[in-house]
């Protein structure tokens, strides 16, 4: 009898392991992140076998660490997930995304009518009032938004 041949994958020397996504979800956290880019080489798994959750996602950026900006966008994606900062080889750093109670300026308002979708000079804010599901209301317009609306309403910058 054949034995399979297991597969490692590469672990990256430099750069940022994201680990505990909510499963399928990973494709979601690479857009807005702006990846797969020439500058960084992205390794990802998806529906990964995981004790603590059912399944998980992860994704390897090797040669880059992200932004406080950019893990705040993973948390509103994936509130379990965490983030491991990699130097040598080694992890130097590890953390849990933390999901904040009002989210300014990271999210684009759905409404079209929002003060915050015209030419004046108004940061969108919206604010947490439920987390599981993920629901947020424009501080402006009062609109709610879930979980679904914010795979596409992410602000590119």
């Amino acid at each position: 009898m054949k034995t399979p041949r297991e597969l490692k994958v590469k672990p990256i020397r430099n750069g940022t392991v994201i680990d505990h996504i909510t499963a399928n979800k990973a494709l979601h956290v690479l857009k807005i992140l702006g990846l797969p880019s020439k500058e960084a080489a992205v390794t990802i798994a998806m529906n990964v076998k995981s004790a603590h959750i059912g399944a998980k996602d992860i994704v390897k950026i090797e040669g880059r660490e992200l932004q406080s900006r950019e893990v705040d966008k993973i948390a509103l994606i994936a509130p379990n997930a965490t983030i491991n900062i990699v130097r040598e080889y080694e992890i130097v750093g590890k953390g849990k995304v933390k999901l904040l109670n009002n989210v300014n300026g990271l999210l684009i308002c759905p409404n079209p009518n929002c003060i915050t979708n015209t030419n004046e000079p108004v940061i969108s804010k919206f604010h947490v009032i439920d987390t599981e599901p993920l629901m947020l209301r424009c501080y402006y317009c009062e609109r709610i938004m879930n979980n679904k609306d914010m795979e596409t309403q992410f602000k590119q910058n």
